[in-house]
Formats: C-alpha cells, sequence, structure tokens
C-alpha cells in the first residue's frame, strides 16, 4: 500500500454508495515515503494513511474526471471532476 502528501487521509468505515463516493489511490516510489499507516482491529475504528509525495512536479485534472497530483516520491489520484473540485474549493471558510 502506498501514500501521499504531508497531511493525513482518513476514512471511517462506511456503506459505499457510488453517486457519493470518491475513489483515490496513492502510489509511492519507496517505503521511505510512507510515515504512517494505521488500520486497527477494531471495525468501526479509522485507518490512516501518513507519508511524503515530495515536490510537486506536476498537478491537473485528466479527462475532465480524475485529479491526479505527481510529486517526486509518487503519485496521488482521486475521482473528482473539474466543476466539483472548483465548487469545493470556493467555498467561503467556515
Amino acid at each position: 500500500m502506498s501514500l501521499v502528501g504531508s497531511s493525513s487521509i482518513r476514512m471511517s468505515k462506511n456503506k459505499i454508495n457510488k453517486k457519493y463516493s470518491h475513489i483515490f489511490s496513492i502510489e509511492l516510489t519507496s517505503r521511505d515515503s510512507v510515515k504512517r499507516l494505521i488500520i486497527p482491529t477494531e471495525d468501526d475504528a479509522s485507518i490512516m494513511i501518513e507519508g511524503f509525495l515530495g515536490d510537486i512536479e506536476d498537478a491537473g485534472i485528466i479527462e475532465g474526471v480524475m485529479l491526479e497530483i505527481n510529486g517526486e516520491n509518487g503519485t496521488l489520484k482521486m475521482d473528482i471532476t473539474e466543476e466539483e473540485l472548483l465548487r469545493i474549493l470556493r467555498r467561503k471558510p467556515k
């Protein structure tokens, strides 16, 4: 399993509904880029993946439906449309 970025990605156990879910993948070039991977034994506990994507080399939306961020240590991908990403980025902070 691989990881990304200098921040954490946390996921809670939930039922997947394709209409409201986003798939992501994280591929790192080395185990040295993984800072933390926590998979608890409790069924209702959160999973945490944390690591180092390194300096960002490129980022973009692929075919209008996939955010791809390439760093010197790996790649983070997430299925999100450009319109949805822009809408989220324009939200006012709480």
